[in-house]
């Protein structure tokens, strides 16, 4: 389904919710022949609707408390490497490797390595993740690559030896770790959010099991049951379900 406000889905599982007590209230008067719209299969549906809807919230927060760690891991990225870099030139470093780092650094400073913008900035753990990471993810990979290589750089000079704990090669693996391990989170977390979101969609517009079209086949009965004209079917008539196209 496309993108699909996250309020709306919700909204479905509230105003089926609302269908039910309606139906409750008709007593012995509703009792449909199939088994799918019966009153314990709607309020199983129910349920199993909230839980999804609840599961892609869980989801969400993971995901954008993954971003989040990841933005403050990558913040200093970028001036580290000047730092790096001003730290070479400062060595026996040959003019060769030090232009090969100039390279490297403007690789990790310029436009084509940056993140886009939705991911730079912290957000609210509430804010629906996105429909795709892709390009963001790509920036991402691409910068952790041309930090990699600007530290294979500085192992391959011996007279880079700095005495600043934050430069010496072994910090810098460590940070570069950490750069993979933050990256590979938000992987693993967007595939975690995209998969409920699957599942909740299957629950709540599947074609003749889900949510909506329970809820269609219920005003049917209703309909024919008290008559068009009745104020049972009016009562459920009005009440709103809305269907993305697939």
């Amino acid at each position: 389904m496309p993108a699909f406000n996250e309020t709306g889905h919700a909204k479905n599982v509230t105003n089926f919710f609302d269908m039910i007590t309606f139906c409750q209230g008709y007593g012995s008067n509703y009792n449909p022949s199939k088994v799918a719209i019966t009153i314990p299969s709607l309020q199983t549906l129910h349920t199993n609707s909230e839980a999804k809807i609840n599961g892609v919230t869980t989801q969400n927060t993971a995901f954008n408390n993954a971003v989040n760690s990841r933005i403050l891991a990558f913040k200093d990225i970028r001036p580290l490497s000047t730092r790096l870099l001003n730290a070479l030139q400062t060595t026996d470093a040959s003019a060769e490797m030090i232009n090969n780092a100039k390279t490297i650094n403007r690789k990790i400073q310029g436009k084509r390595a940056t993140p886009v913008a939705s991911t730079t900035t912290p957000i609210d753990p509430n804010t629906p993740a996105p429909t795709t990471i892709s390009t963001s993810q790509q920036s991402f990979d691409q910068m952790i690559q041309h930090f990699n290589g600007i530290v294979e750089l500085l192992m391959t000079e011996p007279s880079y030896t700095p005495n600043e704990a934050d430069l010496k090669i072994t910090a810098l693996n460590t940070y570069y770790a950490n750069l993979q391990t933050t990256n590979q989170n938000v992987s693993t977390a967007y595939t975690a959010v995209s998969n409920s979101r699957i599942a909740r969609d299957k629950t709540l517009y599947d074609d003749n099991t889900g949510l909506y079209d329970i809820a269609q086949e219920v005003k049917k009965y209703v309909k024919s049951v008290f008559g068009a004209t009745s104020s049972e079917y009016k009562q459920i008539s009005g009440i709103k379900f809305t269907k993305g196209k697939k």
